[in-house]
């Protein structure tokens, strides 16, 4: 039986989304039952669409065989989706081994926030996810096809592909990954580095010696943040096979979950039970959100999930991500909440392990609806085979889950306290209040934060400039850590799924940009950080002052193409989804 506070926390998601997930469900029987699909095309489109099929094109044309659709991430700048080069082929033919054929329906964007960190194209990232979302709309509008197959591993291509493929929800879905790159030079090494370079004790080439032998090869990075995050949450909800998450690119057992990911697409099209929208449901996202908690995984979620849900109906918020995580333990030491990397965390036991613990102590909900077999059997009972890396529930790495929770008089905001020191759980500090996260870093190099501080990074959320990542603060904020300061940063702008070691209250809801609380603070402010207590104050009478004009919206990228997503954003804390509203 499920935990109380599971059982609680599902059922007040399933009450709060009733109208919404009536509506959905109600969407897609009709398209099951009288939308678009092959059969009824007319002749020209049907020709059109099996014109270049080549060996497939009797089949196609013929409707003797399901067509699945495969949208595509790949690129070869992005690591991750490089090994998706070849798969279109391969797919294809491991469609006609069970009895089905497969087309290339469309490509979609794939950003590298690697690539992209700490710079301008950065503040495009969280926006890329929409534009994802619309691209594979597109591709799957077509309806030649029964079921799609969606090939995207990294931070927001995941969430975009899943978004659009619920909106196609009377078909079968599942995603078929790539795996992880080998591990190159430990994530901490290179994090040191890092810091020493932040502090002008290491030099721009072994910067970049460190970097290069980090991120060294094809596959994911090896970190534990929002594109390996993407990878356990689909398993905790039954859209990617059991297992096939972390294994490495180019191996004969990443060929075989390949191909039996098609081989199983093929036979869900024939059952409508298989249908991504009745596969997902509210147990679904629980196991999700249990999963990122439970792994201590990317803040990035916090956004994501409640955008996914929304698009199969289902409205969730923070407070149900902090009320489960009251009650599930930390079960994973994987950087940057440990010194493991995600092979480390596959060769430990991975997520069948994972799996087992949850489900074992009533975490997780058994009885989802799954791509494949009973969620049960996605178990695999067993001691860790690496204690430092994987640990029971009987005895976790924290009594409770990576996030938490603030609240009080500067809105809301997503902590991550799985990998913060618990000694910086409370933090008291002056604010030094910017506009700008390059502020920081020169306030940093003209010597005006050698002290306590709370940073204040503000003008970050959805609207005001597409809410970038901040990760180009960590070493920085990190060595004034270590330097003995009491340091914390308050933001309404994202942290990497990479960050963890500083205090960091993110994705402040009402953003400043919409005149929120973070838009009344000045420097000197005395703010309060207690993720004990789980609270975000500060002492200013706020109320007796006006809200800081924004910044003038950048030009330049193509940021200034992206206005209307921009100003129609909800908040963060319902997924920062413009296309859902």
């Amino acid at each position: 039986m499920p935990h109380p506070a599971i059982e609680a926390v599902t059922e007040r998601i399933r009450q709060r989304s009733a109208r919404s997930r009536g509506e959905y469900l109600a969407l897609i029987d009709h398209e099951a039952d009288k939308g678009l699909r092959r059969g009824r095309l007319s002749c020209g489109n049907l020709a059109h669409g099996f014109a270049a099929a080549l060996e497939d094109k009797p089949a196609i044309r013929a409707g003797i065989a399901p067509n699945i659709g495969i949208v595509t991430a790949y690129n070869d700048m992005l690591s991750a989706h490089q090994p998706y080069g070849r798969y279109p082929e391969q797919i294809k033919l491991f469609a006609r081994e069970a009895g089905g054929t497969a087309q290339v329906a469309g490509g979609v964007p794939a950003m590298c926030d690697g690539v992209t960190q700490g710079q301008s194209g950065m503040e495009l990232s969280l926006l890329s996810r929409d534009t994802i979302a619309l691209a594979t709309s597109v591709a799957l509008s077509h309806a030649m096809f029964e079921g799609a197959a969606l090939l995207g591993i990294c931070d927001k291509i995941v969430p975009g592909l899943l978004i659009a493929a619920l909106r196609f929800g009377h078909l079968p879905s599942l995603f078929i990954p790539g795996g992880p790159m080998p591990s190159g030079l430990p994530n901490k090494e290179k994090a040191a580095v890092r810091q020493r370079y932040a502090d002008g004790k290491a030099d721009v080439a072994e910067l970049l010696d460190a970097e290069a032998a980090s991120y060294h090869s094809p596959g994911t990075c090896t970190f534990y943040g929002t594109a390996n995050s993407n990878q356990m949450f689909l398993e905790m909800m039954g859209l990617q096979l059991p297992g096939s998450s972390f294994v490495n690119p180019g191996t004969p057992e990443r060929n075989a979950f390949t191909r039996a990911a098609v081989h199983q697409l093929v036979a869900n099209t024939g059952d409508p039970a298989k249908a991504l929208g009745r596969i997902l449901d509210e147990r679904s996202i629980v196991n999700a959100i249990v999963g990122l908690l439970a792994t201590g995984g990317s803040t990035n979620h916090a956004i994501h999930l409640p955008a996914i849900a929304r698009a199969a109906g289902i409205l969730i918020d923070w407070q149900d991500f902090d009320d489960l995580s009251r009650v599930v333990p930390l079960l994973a030491h994987v950087y940057p909440g440990g010194s493991a990397d995600v092979n480390a965390f596959h060769t430990a036991g991975g997520m069948g392990f994972i799996i087992a613990e949850l489900l074992g102590a009533g975490l997780a909900h058994a009885d989802i609806a799954t791509i494949a077999g009973p969620f049960s059997d996605w178990a695999a009972p067993g001691p860790s085979r690496d204690p430092s890396v994987l640990a029971p529930v009987s005895a976790p790495f924290l009594a409770e889950g990576g996030l938490r929770l603030l609240t009080g008089n500067l809105g809301r905001a997503i902590i991550k306290t799985s990998a913060i020191p618990a000694d910086r759980w409370v933090i008291t500090a002056p604010a030094f209040v910017v506009d700008d996260q390059d502020a920081v870093l020169k306030a940093f190099k003209d010597g005006l934060l050698d002290r306590d501080v709370i940073v204040v990074v503000r003008f970050q959320g959805p609207r005001a400039n597409g809410m970038p990542e901040l990760h180009k603060l960590t070493p920085t904020l990190g060595l004034l850590q270590d330097r003995g300061h009491r340091v914390a940063l308050v933001t309404d702008g994202r942290m990497s799924g990479a960050s963890g070691k500083v205090p960091a209250a993110i994705h402040c809801v009402p953003e400043a940009h919409a005149e929120g609380p973070l838009s009344r603070l000045v420097d000197g402010d005395i703010l309060h950080l207690d993720a004990h207590a789980g609270t975000l104050t500060t002492d200013a009478d706020l109320a007796s002052r006006r809200p800081a004009t924004p910044p003038d919206q950048a030009m330049g990228l193509g940021r200034e193409l992206f206005r209307l997503m921009r100003a129609n954003s909800p908040d963060a804390e319902a997924g920062a989804c413009s296309i859902l509203e």
